[in-house]
């Protein structure tokens, strides 16, 4: 995200996050045709880490735990995006760099529950669209990255809502936080690059290139998105380009 200190929607404060750091070229950013799912299985961890494999029954190569990527871990479930299942075990999106990282978990780590809801952004349309099943339950104009700092095509899922101090200020009044990163910078201020849809209190910046690789919204919009709409941690959030063959 941005900058500025963002709290969780309880009012707990977590640090600041700023002065970002450029690390790779945005030329070389694969934007993905957009998928059209209509459910997704969400798996959410019984305990604060899960051990992921290579391949079902095979070598743990890395823990994933909420500490280390969630900005209030003590307040938010640790959630994955499944991919495939086979029998008992999970291929899910992780919320690590490289983006697009899956990794094998075992089912016995998790509690799972299906969503009809998803989100996809059109990044050259400037778009963001809400459905729950086939039907469209919002829909509105969004900003995204600049040229220099662009917004990741790919599949993401939503891994944290968080509430920002101030409601005016540079993210709004609700943030969720993608489990995607920017592909050009490393941190802001010491912490990860993490991509999110939150508000904004630059509303002339909706429908142009104008953030860090975020997805703005109005802020009467990610209110009612976050209020009214109600999208689970997990749901999956699908950016590419409208054009795009099978999107």
């Amino acid at each position: 995200m941005d900058d500025s200190e963002v709290v969780v929607a309880s009012g707990t404060p977590v640090p600041e996050v700023s002065a970002p750091s450029a690390t790779a070229d945005p030329d070389q950013v694969a934007v993905p045709e957009v998928g059209h799912p209509t459910t997704a299985l969400i798996a959410t961890a019984t305990g604060s880490s899960v051990d992921v494999y290579d391949e079902p029954r095979g070598t743990v190569t890395q823990t994933v735990a909420a500490e280390d990527v969630l900005t209030v871990p003590d307040q938010t479930p640790l959630t994955f995006l499944v991919e495939e299942q086979d029998g008992e075990w999970l291929n899910v999106h992780l919320p690590v760099r490289p983006n697009g990282t899956t990794g094998w978990i075992e089912a016995s780590d998790v509690g799972l529950v299906s969503t009809d809801m998803r989100v996809e952004v059109m990044l050259d349309t400037f778009t963001l669209t809400v459905y729950q099943g086939s039907d469209v339950v919002l829909e509105s104009a969004i900003g995204v990255g600049r040229g220099d700092r662009p917004t990741p095509g790919g599949v993401y899922y939503i891994r944290e809502l968080l509430q920002p101090p101030d409601p005016d200020g540079l993210y709004g009044p609700y943030a969720y936080g993608l489990s995607g990163y920017s592909p050009v910078l490393d941190e802001f201020n010491g912490g990860d690059a993490i991509i999110g849809i939150h508000g904004t209190n630059d509303p002339d910046s909706i429908g142009t290139l104008a953030s860090s690789g975020c997805i703005r919204l109005p802020n009467d919009v990610i209110t009612e998105l976050v209020t009214d709409v109600g999208i689970p941690l997990g749901t999956p959030v699908y950016i590419g380009e409208a054009d795009a063959p099978g999107a």
